[in-house]
């Protein structure tokens, strides 16, 4: 199977990110949208955008854009059609009955959806349609996120699926990981199962939000948001959402249900406003005076903020050993969320993937961190 063109449909933030790495791998792309002036203005997006999405914008041309109405027509010709329309089941089927009535036999078909499980993007498709229908689920920014999830079901033409796998390793440069269609698919999974074990184990053991995130950071080989600069970042209204997610579909059994329950002053931040960097403020927040900016972060305990104190664990290296080694809080605290982590990472072997090295690799390209549980496990 050769792919020497793909139309993207859809020019949101994934759309065009999708479609402006593929201009970088000298692939041609059409982007589509609802209308021709969506999809333009997408590409304008493409072109200005800091961090710069394209290597060269000198290519930016190689971008061709249409409308779903009116320039359908090159879906027939696209050896991979990808959607990344919005997060719609309906809106998504009505694409999808489009795309199998004009593409050409064989054509791959795939989803960027980072929750909705193949068996109901699918529902509405033919045996042989099903051969065809994946989901690729690119991370954010896509030309910086190393990361990439094919997911499969059994229905699916594997040969097909492991093409699909060599042309993005090889072409697009991504980390391509086979899983099953499994909630959160496997990164989300177990990095959204670490954020909330470390948040949890906090609250747990009265550890101030500065001093978790100077542990479950750069001591523990993980970007220096930490857990609860992170849950900032990514808005906290938003992280409720995913856990209701995985509370609904994961089964009862299933480990993530004990650090989903919600938390009672997350839920408060949620209804004041505080939903983190985009709102109010959250774990953190920069209190404006007249002597200037100041960083405040949030008692766990009272729900009241003061000056952020910065924490000096003595430790500017990851160094697991000597980390969990440590006989104090911080020591506690690091051991219990590493040892929970790789527990419940283990546990997802094989349902997710039959590779542990898959998840050490998702956990690498997909979350920035240094080293993945099982990595974690082979250094101490």
């Amino acid at each position: 199977m050769e792919i020497k063109k793909v139309v993207v449909i859809g020019s949101g933030t994934m759309g065009s990110g999708i479609a402006a790495h593929l201009c970088n791998a000298n692939i041609p792309v059409t982007l589509l949208d609802l209308t021709t002036e969506i999809s333009t203005n997408a590409r304008d997006r493409i072109y200005k955008s800091r961090p710069p999405l394209l290597i060269d914008r000198s290519k930016i041309d190689n971008i061709k854009v249409g409308n779903i109405s009116d320039n359908f027509e090159v879906v027939k010709e696209a050896d991979w059609i990808v959607e990344a329309v919005v997060e719609r089941i309906d809106i998504k089927h009505q694409i999808y009955e489009k795309i199998f009535k004009a593409r050409k036999e064989g054509a791959i078909v795939s989803s960027n959806t980072s929750s909705i499980p193949i068996k109901v993007l699918s529902e509405h498709l033919t045996e042989s349609e099903k051969k065809d229908f994946c989901i690729t689920h690119f991370f954010n920014p896509v030309r910086y996120m190393g990361l990439l999830e094919i997911v499969k079901n059994e229905n699916n033409d594997l040969n097909k699926i492991n093409d699909l796998k060599k042309f993005c390793e090889i072409e697009l440069g991504k980390g391509a990981i086979i899983c099953n269609d499994t909630p959160g698919f496997l990164g989300n999974r177990v990095g959204v199962y670490a954020m909330q074990i470390a948040m949890t184990e906090a609250f747990k053991m009265k550890l101030s939000v500065e001093e978790a995130d100077a542990i479950f950071g750069r001591p523990m080989g993980i970007p220096k948001t930490g857990v609860f600069g992170l849950y900032d970042l990514i808005g906290i209204d938003l992280m409720a959402d995913v856990l209701k997610s995985f509370i609904k579909e994961l089964p009862k059994s299933d480990k993530f249900h004990v650090v989903a329950q919600e938390i009672p002053l997350v839920k408060k931040l949620i209804e004041t406003g505080y939903t983190g960097r985009k709102g109010k403020g959250g774990f953190y927040r920069i209190n404006k005076s007249e002597g200037g900016k100041v960083l405040e972060a949030l008692n766990l305990e009272t729900g009241e903020y003061s000056t952020s104190k910065k924490i000096d664990i003595r430790s500017d290296k990851v160094d697991l050993k000597t980390l969990i080694a440590r006989d104090d809080k911080y020591g506690e605290y690091a051991w219990s969320v590493i040892s929970k982590i790789i527990k419940y990472a283990s546990s997802l072997v094989p349902e997710i993937t039959k590779e542990f090295n898959d998840i050490d690799e998702a956990m690498r390209l997909g979350f920035n961190w240094a080293k993945g549980p099982f990595e974690m496990l082979e250094e101490i």
